[in-house]
């Protein structure tokens, strides 16, 4: 099997990063960048096969990996088309608020398409990634695109008209979490902790916790009782964050993010 990767940006560098990793042979793995310096510096690092053009990258792969910004997508889409001509690769797009129909319209309804939403954490190996097909793709391709995005982290498939959501709970999420685990870094620094070693405390103990949620069979509020000692010091910090509205805070984030995101859709 061998993959193109069309764009060498920061996302497709740490899915080539992740597929080496997982013991995928770099030989069989092709970049095509307009920046060859980009797809130079993957090929030093990686061991990648850089393409001279996109046609030459689209003629020796069996799956294609869009890996552009959606406005430089909106650019090539017909070239890409053309230089696919009656060929019939898997096409894997990561482009942001590309749906399946955009790629079905400019890329052709009778191809093998998947719309993958990675995010930022691919850089090192934790991943959420959410997949949808199209009706042509078929088991074995679908496998493909699991295991190719497993090597980054985890991957779920999930119904294109929930993409908005997962975009929120898994593409803008972590901004959230970097900014919570920051804030009390810097707590814990205007008590008298270097921020350095705060920063590492709080950390970890937001990945611990994730790991908690994830492999105990318990619902986290039933995780924050275990935490919360009766009279204890837990528990005063739980209601403070309850009466500064933490939680409603949260859900008025996610929806001004379902908002932009609309707003977004509504201007395509």
């Amino acid at each position: 099997m061998n993959y193109g990767f069309i764009g060498a940006g920061n996302m497709a560098s740490a899915i080539i990063k992740g597929m080496v990793k997982s013991g995928i042979n770099s030989s069989d793995i092709t970049v095509f960048n307009k920046s060859q310096q980009k797809a130079d510096a993957l090929k030093v690092e990686c061991g990648v096969t850089v393409a001279g053009s996109q046609k030459e990258l689209i003629e020796s792969v069996d799956v294609i990996i869009l890996s552009v910004k959606p406005q430089v997508l909106d650019n090539i889409i017909g070239t890409i088309k053309t230089d696919i001509g009656n060929k019939k690769p898997l096409i894997i797009s990561i482009a942001v608020g590309k749906t399946i129909e955009y790629l079905e319209a400019g890329l052709g309804a009778d191809n093998s398409i998947v719309r993958v939403m990675p995010n930022i954490n691919a850089k090192v190996l934790m991943s959420t990634s959410g997949y949808c097909p199209n009706t042509l793709v078929t088991t074995e391709q679908e496998q493909i695109v699991e295991k190719l995005f497993a090597t980054v982290g985890s991957v779920t498939k999930i119904p294109e008209t929930m993409f908005s959501i997962f975009g929120v709970i898994a593409g803008s999420s972590p901004a959230f979490a970097y900014l919570y685990i920051d804030v009390l870094a810097r707590a814990a620094q205007r008590a008298g902790m270097p921020k350095k070693q705060a920063l590492e405390i709080a950390a970890n103990t937001v990945l611990g916790s994730a790991k908690m949620v994830l492999e105990s069979s318990e619902h986290p509020w039933e995780l924050v009782d275990q935490v919360c000692s009766p009279g204890g010091t837990t528990i005063e910090g739980i209601y403070a964050l309850e009466d500064n509205g933490f939680e409603s805070t949260i859900v008025k984030a996610f929806d001004a993010v379902m908002a932009k995101d609309k707003a977004i859709q509504a201007k395509k």
